[in-house]
């Protein structure tokens, strides 16, 4: 692979699906309007990541030099230099703030995400809790834009389910980071964060945000929507509705699969490869989509 598309990290792309939530949810997304704010979302923030993707690589260049399979990015190899990473980055970005800027207040939204990465890159992804914290940020972000290209109230039940499944996915990676450096202290030294996360107190924090997900998903789909848009009459929310009880399992699977991966065969490194590679997790996912999908749009 093109070193340039090695950088920009083209798989972890995968993540940016989480703006089309609000869409799917909102019952627009039949509708080409709303359909193409959504893409445009998308793809802003696919180039806006690729953006930040690199400017990490420039500022972790001489840690990923100690690392056992980082060493191989570009710009820590010498395959890419620093001048044209910047270079390119910068475009990405400025690409990505003008497509946004005709959705609505989606633009606040990638915005935000540089601001944060611009805190993120540097200092609080070297501080404990809180650089996990920062990556729920980040995902919230997201959804938020894919909220707010269409112009649609923002569900809590959204917000709530996106931060705790991102703690959960944040917290299984730095655990399964732990793991994969094993006695390699040298690469732990590099990065100290990564040694205060191998404790049990992280095994603690996985279940913890694990039953938050599904307790708050299985809320979601039997409490009655009055619960909720009392408070905020235009919000057009599907919870409690009629047959969305059979996502359940899905989600139950989807979650337990996850845990198996990371503490049964020592994965979750890298969320975005297990997304796209493990057929159960697809399986699942395609599951759970056409199920939502028909109670949506069809039933």
């Amino acid at each position: 692979m093109p070193p340039l598309l090695h950088s920009l990290r083209i798989r972890h792309w995968t993540k940016n699906i989480v703006v089309f939530i609000g869409l799917a949810y909102s019952g627009h997304a039949l509708d080409p309007a709303y359909l193409k704010n959504s893409l445009l979302t998308f793809v802003a923030f696919c180039l806006a990541s690729s953006a930040i993707y690199l400017l990490n690589d420039i500022l972790d260049r001489e840690r990923d030099r100690n690392h056992p399979t980082k060493c191989l990015r570009p710009i820590a190899s010498g395959k890419m230099s620093v001048g044209f990473a910047i270079a390119v980055a910068t475009v990405l970005a400025s690409i990505a703030l003008y497509v946004t800027s005709c959705l609505s207040d989606a633009w606040m939204a990638i915005a935000l995400y540089f601001a944060l990465q611009a805190l993120y890159s540097p200092w609080l992804k070297h501080v404990y809790l809180v650089d996990v914290f920062c990556i729920a940020a980040g995902f919230s972000l997201r959804v938020l834009a894919g909220v707010w290209a269409i112009d649609i109230p923002v569900s809590p039940w959204l917000i709530a389910v996106t931060v705790q499944l991102a703690l959960f996915l944040a917290l299984c990676k730095r655990r399964a980071e732990v793991s994969s450096l094993g006695e390699n202290h040298n690469a732990i030294s590099q990065r100290p964060t990564l040694a205060a996360y191998n404790s049990k107190a992280t095994d603690l924090m996985v279940v913890i945000m694990a039953s938050s997900v599904l307790i708050t998903y299985t809320l979601y789909t039997l409490l009655p929507a009055a619960v909720i848009a009392a408070g905020n009459p235009e919000l057009i929310s599907r919870a409690g509705m009629t047959g969305m009880v059979a996502t359940l399992p899905f989600v139950y699977f989807g979650i337990m699969r996850y845990l198996h991966l990371v503490y049964g065969e020592g994965k979750g490194e890298r969320p975005e490869r297990l997304a796209t590679m493990d057929l159960h997790l697809i399986c699942c996912a395609l599951g759970f989509a056409a199920t939502a999908g028909y109670l949506i749009y069809f039933r």
